[in-house]
């Protein structure tokens, strides 16, 4: 199961958000909003907001604690340019963008290990009763060989 978080038109350029957001990717909830409080960058604050936002949102639908969360996915875009120009010398002018970011951040539910004992022990049955042979099985086969 999972949930996802949106921030858009942020007012920080997407290359320094970025420097923040990979560090945060694999991480649990809970690490990462450790990790976030700790750095000192200005796009730290916002992501922080957006990983509270998707944890309320993961424990209103997945019911669900900020301990069984994994951060999935964490993706910042382009947003769009805000265009200025500045003066120059002998009454020129230049333009300067300002760049917005978007960011997506997806957190996943944890599966605990009697779950996918659970899923494991399913899958066998069903190949069981197909006829199939389970991954394991065509592994040793190509071990002999």
């Amino acid at each position: 199961m999972q949930v996802t978080a949106k921030l858009n038109n942020l007012r920080i350029a997407p290359r320094k958000v970025r420097l923040v957001a990979k560090s945060l990717r694999g991480k649990t909830a809970e690490q990462a909003q450790y990790l976030l409080h700790s750095v000192v960058k200005k796009s730290a604050l916002p992501l922080a907001k957006l990983l509270h936002s998707a944890v309320a949102n993961a424990k209103n639908t997945l019911h669900c604690d900020i301990d069984d969360l994994i951060i999935a996915s964490l993706k910042v875009d382009e947003g769009r340019k805000l265009k200025r120009w500045r003066a120059r010398a002998r009454g020129r002018a230049c333009r300067i963008e300002k760049k917005t970011s978007h960011i997506t951040l997806v957190l996943k539910k944890i599966e605990k290990a009697a779950d996918k004992k659970a899923e494991k022990e399913k899958n066998k049955l069903l190949n069981k009763n197909t006829g199939q042979k389970t991954d394991l099985e065509k592994n040793k086969n190509k071990n002999k060989i």
